[in-house]
């Protein structure tokens, strides 16, 4: 054990540009820098359209449920299914990233969800799902997504050179949220014009892209200390020492559970909030979350620069105060245009905070255990979702919608500012690790 831990130290020290070097000449370091290179381009690219697959066939399967059942706790545990897996699964999916080779841990999982996903649409097709199954099926794709979160996280540091690395995260990032405008809208047309068996068909198909990129690339073997390569047991044991004894990541795991937890409220009780307080459609509900995925793209770009002059609590204490808005004001609307405001900046305050947390734990994460480091963080922020999810659910169908939201305003406020005492965000510099 005493190798193991001699193991990381020595990673911390050593560089990490290595992987990346001889790629492209060094480009400036600029917001759409990253895109100099050609496999970062190509995977971006990819993971766009595979990113806007998924978005669609989470609107369908969430207004599915809809139908399915009134149960506002059902409905809720849409998004809880799709993150419970990572908070369930996620840091073994960390240790088998930094084990074995992260392009084919990422084509393992993509071949995966795209099974399920066809599958998926199929029983949607023949209108064979049950509340209960559709769980199952949502479950099924998110052990997917956690499987491959860590390895294709951990492998923009294969991608590109260190000193871009918060540009391609932000990048990686507005991947996302251009598919999370896009795809609600489209969701919500496929839905009304066809049913969401075509939304979870095109889902499926959106996997074959990355997939071939995944297979077009071959990265430079990773240089692994072979102390460092351990069973996936005791590998994870070492990625949650070194988290719970570093007090900078530990803080900012802590700090991401109990966000995770209040912003839960917003994402899985919109369903809920559009068919039933806002007496909305399958339209609106698209509309609502594709101004949620334009005001996350339009916040992404900036991260950066309101980083360097408000600080991580500080930008976090902005993007708290604008989920708090956000949420009060669904929770009173019964007009449709009244909530618009509301999901898109609730958008940019999601991408702020996430974007932030993640960058954060990167920069103070060795190459080693990055992955399992990563999964980590994920585990404790998607599983205070999780876990919020189901509490908000319940809170609902206990008192009503607006009630639960109000609850998730003031539990944010509440523990933001008791947090903000006992687990301090960490200070410029402070557990950075050193890439030289």
């Amino acid at each position: 054990m005493a190798r193991e831990e001699d193991a990381i130290e020595h990673a911390v020290e050593k560089t990490v540009e290595a992987t990346t070097a001889g790629l492209v000449p060094p480009p400036r370091a600029g917001t759409f820098s990253p895109f100099r290179y050609p496999v970062f381009r190509a995977i971006w690219i990819a993971n766009l359209f595979s990113n806007l697959g998924g978005t669609l066939q989470g609107v369908g399967a969430a207004w599915l449920m809809t139908e399915l059942t009134p149960s506002h706790q059902l409905v809720a545990l849409v998004q809880a299914s799709a993150t419970v897996p990572i908070m369930l699964f996620g840091i073994f999916a960390g240790a088998i990233a930094d084990n074995y080779d992260r392009r084919l841990v990422m084509l393992t999982a993509q071949v995966g969800m795209l099974v399920v996903s066809a599958a998926l649409a199929g029983l949607a097709y023949a209108h064979m799902l049950t509340p209960a199954l559709l769980l199952a099926f949502t479950l099924s794709v998110g052990i997917g997504t956690a499987l491959n979160s860590p390895a294709w996280q951990a492998s923009v540091r294969q991608q590109v050179e260190v000193h871009e690395l918060p540009q391609a995260i932000a990048l990686n990032s507005i991947s996302f949220n251009i598919a999370r405008s896009i795809g609600p809208a489209l969701g919500g047309v496929l839905i009304s014009i066809w049913d969401v068996s075509f939304a979870f068909a095109i889902n499926a198909i959106s996997y074959i892209g990355l997939i071939g990129v995944l297979l077009w690339w071959k990265p430079e073997p990773r240089p692994v200390e072979p102390s460092a390569r351990r069973p996936i047991l005791p590998a994870v044991a070492v990625g949650i020492r070194f988290c719970a004894s570093n007090g900078p990541l530990r803080r900012l795991l802590i700090r991401g559970f109990a966000l995770g937890f209040s912003l839960a409220a917003y994402q899985s009780l919109l369903p809920a909030v559009v068919s039933g307080n806002i007496h909305g459609s399958e339209l609106d509900f698209g509309l609502m979350l594709g101004l949620f995925g334009i005001g996350s793209i339009m916040a992404a770009p900036f991260t950066g620069s309101l980083r360097k002059k408000l600080g991580l609590e500080g930008i976090l204490a902005l993007g708290a105060g604008m989920f708090v808005f956000s949420l009060s004001l669904v929770a009173e609307a019964h007009d449709i245009l009244y909530a618009l405001p509301a999901a898109f900046v609730a958008g940019m305050a999601w991408v702020l905070i996430l974007t932030t947390l993640n960058i954060a734990v990167q920069m103070r994460s060795p190459n080693a255990i990055l992955g399992r480091c990563l999964s980590i963080y994920q585990a404790a922020t998607f599983g205070g979702m999780a876990v919020g999810s189901w509490v908000w659910g319940a809170v609902a169908d206990w008192k009503s919608l607006s009630f639960a939201l109000h609850a998730a305003s003031v539990f944010l406020i509440v523990s933001f500012f008791g947090l903000r005492l006992v687990a301090p965000l960490p200070r410029p510099g402070e557990g950075v690790v050193k890439q030289t």
